[in-house]
């Protein structure tokens, strides 16, 4: 930022959580400079200057996304239909999709598995009146800012997408004060101290889960897989080798729990319940040793 007789000029700005979106200014093109705009309201704001009125905020918020898999491809056959194979849309193309309003559609529909996808198409007034298709149901839809009928579903604006973006936390900094950065934080962020707490195994789909932020993907259930190595997990690493540095007495005060248990668990022959678990692990934490 520079302060010229306190009005800011921005000299570089983030797309982090905005750049999956289109131009809405000028879609058919790749500037960047709409999201300059919204940085610079969002700073003004901040330093309780005046902000200037965006004419997009009203567009529904459209992103760019592909044809990625077979389930997607199989979910366009109503929209291929009767076209040549030339005009049909195909493997790796381009598709728009948009982002459902909070109780923006029928009340039978389960959010999680309803996302909507339409040919590449960067005319903004064919957006409304286009066909939408769920990539899940193949049902098709149109949409629109408010609501209208069952078949319209309600989508965000970039308007809604600015508003959420103003106000997102911010988990990978902390305030002036160290602590995480929330919702209202405001001020100069620093980033946060990370230290290892465990090795966790993942699958590759994992490396989906910015669409999950993005809002392209709506449970992260469905691309974050966990691979289980019990010899490495927590309770071996951490919590078991705890409780050899207490009393067996006075863990067995403390939880309740029998002797022959509390052995047992010690020497790794026996995995308690989780309840039990849990049990030895706040009375860890009580003593200081977690």
């Amino acid at each position: 930022m520079r302060d010229e007789k306190r009005s800011p000029t921005l000299l570089k700005w983030s797309e982090h959580g905005l750049g999956h979106l289109i131009n809405p200014i000028h879609p058919e093109i790749e500037d960047r400079d709409w999201i300059s705009k919204i940085w610079s309201n969002i700073v003004r704001k901040s330093l309780k200057l005046k902000t200037n009125k965006l004419d997009f905020e009203s567009v529904p918020a459209i992103g760019r996304t592909t044809v990625s898999s077979p389930r997607i491809l199989e979910s366009l056959q109503g929209l291929n239909k009767g076209k040549t194979y030339r005009d049909q849309i195909k493997p790796f193309n381009f598709l728009i999709t948009c982002h459902v309003k909070p109780f923006g559609h029928r009340t039978d529909i389960n959010p999680e598995k309803f996302h909507l996808i339409a040919p590449y198409e960067l005319d903004p007034n064919k957006w409304t009146r286009m066909n939408w298709v769920d990539q899940y149901s193949a049902e098709v839809f149109r949409i629109s800012p408010d609501y209208s009928s069952r078949k319209t579903i309600r989508v965000k604006t970039y308007g809604d997408v600015i508003s959420e973006y103003e106000f997102h936390p911010e988990p990978k900094c902390a305030d002036s004060n160290g602590y995480t950065c929330r919702n209202e934080t405001v001020g100069l962020l620093h980033r946060r101290h990370v230290r290892i707490g465990g090795i966790v195994p993942i699958g590759k789909e994992s490396n989906r889960l910015e669409q999950v932020a993005e809002g392209l993907i709506h449970s992260a259930n469905t691309v974050y897989t966990v691979y289980v190595d019990e010899s490495r997990d927590e309770w071996e690493r951490k919590i078991r080798p705890a409780l050899n540095t207490v009393s067996l007495s006075v863990l067995g005060e403390e939880t309740g729990l029998s002797r022959r248990m509390l052995i047992k668990a010690r020497k790794g022959k026996a995995r308690p319940h989780p309840r039990n678990q849990r049990l030895l692990i706040s009375a860890l934490r009580k003593f200081g040793k977690l």
